[in-house]
């Protein structure tokens, strides 16, 4: 794991010593993603910087940049690829010898044996690339499959710069400083900005599965070369014909399979538990394979209802782990809120971002690699919202829509404050959808109408306005879990992780996303993974093979702290001077009256704008601390 920085100045290279400056000032920027090792190299043309987070092949021979043998190319690289060895078997066969055991030089080899493309249908692991062919003068950017590793890049006056962070770029003079306000809105829309957008105008985000070739500042290729969507759309073409059982066990084998390639490591390894479906199945897969305890980690809440412990202390038990718990006091939640946002490069509303950076910390006491269970929920339809979109959408649809639309209106002239209010105003801005995608559009904004709270911006349409999407993937628990595939993980959940994760130095991987599992949990029948209301069926019957079910059969918590009684609480005196109306007036970007209206209801008890304030909170907490 690393960070990693670059300038290509394709005016031959006019300015090689600024170059160096800039990118070793971003490699600086990036140092908390790789302290073990740090690399400069430039031909001066292009200049490529490294940060290093030692884990496989800890000695100068997994040094970045990294060469390949007959020096076209040049490459710097952030993540793992999982299944190195068997890359690296390949590539004995065509005689490539490498040096080390780094899983770089491996990708490299490929790279140089089957070009880019084929190095890529080849490896399975979270990546962001960054490859320089001297020969041909290009520069490709690739990031993974599914999106676990960042990659931004801007382009201006004939020089690209790229960086793992976006707040490694701003550390450059000629990087955009203005406030893209579309993102803005789709910020408060989402609780995070969608790739390819940043909240800079002219500064990108590479999209998961992609590889972006620049021959020159204004010419580049893009190459989708592996899409959620179209795995969802060959999944219900050719779905898998055997049994439950047979599926069953043709999933645990991929999931041993991904867990024993993620237990590869030179450096000590752990593993993240709530007690929950996800998290127990795969710590109950590497107990299983280790000769030793496995060291696990969990953060609790003294709150009701929200306070995982106990659950994580079970499922410990009984697989036999090394188990560490790290209880949070709210007496502790200002300060934590105000460290935890300073990790974050972009303006980020999941509020449990707090949890995920404690847990981590707690983690890299001990290790340097900790496994985690993301990824199930998505691939297997575990959150509770699909369920609901599609059952309320089944009792809405035989009303007609304008019929609908008066009860919408009625429902939001109720008068305001006390829990039946609230509750009216819920449902009243449900309603009127159109569809099953327009409640899991409605369900999943942190700000419902997000054009009310930002004074210009209008929200581009993207991939949870796609209607394309309707016809081309017929079932609509499959789109919901496309969407949410291809949006809310990578740029929210994979986001949380990598930020929380990295700010420590700790590695994080996700064996549930393995490619290899997303495309044939998108071959299961859809009734397979959800009946009843119940979703994540196939890890449910493979986790009771290892764990008793009365150990992890409840609700669904999530990994959330209690954000909307902290902002009545703990965190309401440093929440509230972040969102001052006149404060928010002066920027010019976001209505004071608006947010004034919202953080009053919230406090008097009977509403729960929790998700909206938050995100107004961090993006006001980013924008002060890096652009004044």
């Amino acid at each position: 794991m690393c960070g990693l920085a670059g300038i290509v100045d394709w005016n031959n290279g006019t300015a090689p010593d600024a170059a160096r400056s800039g990118v070793a000032g971003m490699c600086d920027r990036l140092a908390h993603r790789g302290p073990d090792d740090a690399g400069l190299w430039s031909d001066g043309i292009a200049t490529l910087g490294h940060r290093r987070l030692s884990i496989i092949d800890l000695s100068a021979a997994g040094h970045q940049p990294m060469f390949s043998p007959d020096g076209r190319y040049a490459i710097v690289y952030n993540g793992e690829i999982y299944n190195h060895q068997e890359m690296a078997a390949e590539l004995a066969q065509a005689d490539f010898h490498p040096r080390g055991h780094s899983d770089t030089e491996i990708l490299l080899g490929a790279i140089a044996t089957f070009g880019l493309t084929g190095a890529l249908e080849r490896a399975s692991g979270m990546f962001a690339i960054a490859l320089w062919d001297k020969e041909r003068r290009e520069l490709s950017l690739v990031r993974d499959r599914l999106g676990k590793k960042p990659l931004y890049w801007t382009s201006a006056g004939g020089r690209l710069a790229f960086a793992s962070e976006l707040t490694a770029l701003m550390t450059l003079e000629a990087t955009p400083r203005r406030i893209d306000e579309d993102a803005l809105v789709l910020y408060l829309r989402h609780g995070a900005v969608p790739a390819p957008r940043t909240m800079l105008q002219g500064v990108h985000k590479l999209e998961p599965g992609t590889v972006l070739t620049f021959t020159a500042h204004d010419r580049a290729e893009e190459e989708c070369y592996w899409d959620l969507r179209e795995v969802a759309i060959d999944g219900a073409e050719n779905p898998f014909e055997g049994d439950e059982t047979q599926a069953d066990d043709a999933l645990e084998a991929l999931l041993e399979r991904a867990v024993a390639e993620r237990m590869v490591a030179d450096v000590p390894l752990g593993i993240f538990v709530s007690g929950g479906i996800d998290s127990s199945l795969i710590a109950a897969l590497m107990a299983r394979t280790s000769d030793r305890p496995v060291k696990s980690f969990t953060i609790a809440f003294d709150e009701a209802g929200w306070d995982e412990g106990p659950h994580a202390r079970a499922v410990a038990g009984h697989l036999g782990l090394d188990h560490r718990e790290l209880r949070v006091d709210p007496a502790d939640v200002p300060e934590m809120a105000e460290t935890v946002a300073g990790h974050f490069d972009e303006p980020f509303a999941d509020a449990s971002m707090i949890p995920t950076f404690l847990v981590s910390r707690l983690a890299r006491e001990e290790v340097t690699v900790a496994i985690g269970g993301d990824g199930g929920d998505e691939l297997f339809a575990g959150y509770s919202r699909y369920p609901w979109a599609l059952d309320t959408w089944a009792r809405l649809r035989p009303w007609p829509r304008p019929l609908r639309q008066l009860g919408a209106a009625a429902l939001l002239r109720a008068p305001v404050g006390g829990e039946l209010a609230r509750k009216l105003h819920h449902y009243g801005a449900m309603v009127d959808a159109t569809g099953s995608d327009d409640l899991y559009r409605r369900t999943i904004s942190a700000c419902k109408q997000p054009g009310r709270i930002a004074r210009r911006g209008r929200e581009p349409h993207g991939l949870v306005w796609d209607a394309t999407l309707a016809s081309d993937l017929e079932n609509p628990l499959a789109r919901l879990q496309v969407m949410d595939g291809a949006s809310f993980l990578p740029d929210d959940i994979l986001t949380k992780v990598d930020r929380a994760s990295m700010a420590v130095s700790l590695e994080v991987r996700a064996p549930l996303l393995d490619h290899r599992v997303a495309e044939f949990a998108f071959r299961l029948p859809r009734s397979m993974l959800l009946t009843d209301g119940v979703g994540k069926l196939p890890l449910r019957r493979l986790l009771a093979r290892h764990v008793p079910r009365e150990l992890t059969h409840r609700p669904k918590q999530g990994f959330s702290p209690p954000v909307g009684d902290w902002l009545r609480g703990p965190l309401k005196d440093w929440t509230a001077r972040l969102l001052d109306p006149a404060r928010l007036d002066a920027t010019g970007l976001l209505s004071g009256g608006a947010v004034k209206t919202l953080w009053d209801q919230h406090q008097s008890g009977g509403w729960h704008h929790a998700n909206a304030l938050w995100a107004i909170a961090m993006f006001e907490h980013w924008r002060s601390k890096h652009l004044g």
